[in-house]
């Protein structure tokens, strides 16, 4: 059976002719054509479907469609903005904090969600807020550095009064 699921992704109002309880990250993928979150696991162990639900983390492979009408979800897609990075886009970057790049949606959107709330968030936060996420690369170093640069520049652009 198909409804009519409508929300709001990465800013836009969209409706999706779709059964309500297909994982979310179905729909994200296989209807809107966003690829950025992963089907890693399928059981909530390695954060590379994640996505924000109202501002928060949330696994989106186990998510039933149906569960996000009318709210707002942002993928790694909506981080950008057109063509600007978001800073924590630009700190990986610089960092390297990428090898094969499996996790890095997922990281990226955790990330964000922590420093929107805190962006001078510490080492042992910004470890906390990551541990759902599994990297066989064995870049976590660089990703801990990438998340703390791109705090110093949200928190020095909070204090000049301009958005991240």
């Amino acid at each position: 059976m198909s409804d009519s699921l409508e929300f709001v992704v990465n800013g836009r109002p969209v409706s999706v002719a779709c059964d309500g309880t297909v994982p979310l990250l179905t729909v994200l993928r296989d209807d809107l054509g966003l690829r950025g979150a992963k089907f890693g696991c399928g059981t909530e162990q390695c954060g590379a479907c994640m996505v924000l639900i109202d501002g928060k983390p949330e696994y989106s492979c186990s998510r039933e469609a149906a569960t996000i009408a009318g709210r707002a979800i942002m993928t790694v897609e909506g981080l950008s903005d057109g063509g600007t990075l978001h800073a924590l886009q630009q700190a990986f970057l610089d960092e390297q904090a990428g090898q094969c790049g499996y996790c890095l949606s997922g990281i990226l959107v955790s990330a964000s969600a922590l420093l929107a709330k805190n962006s001078k968030a510490s080492r042992a936060d910004i470890i906390a807020a990551l541990d759902p996420h599994l990297c066989r690369c064995g870049i976590h170093n660089r990703v801990v550095r990438a998340v703390q640069k791109a705090g110093a520049i949200i928190a020095s652009k909070e204090l000049a009064g301009a958005q991240p």
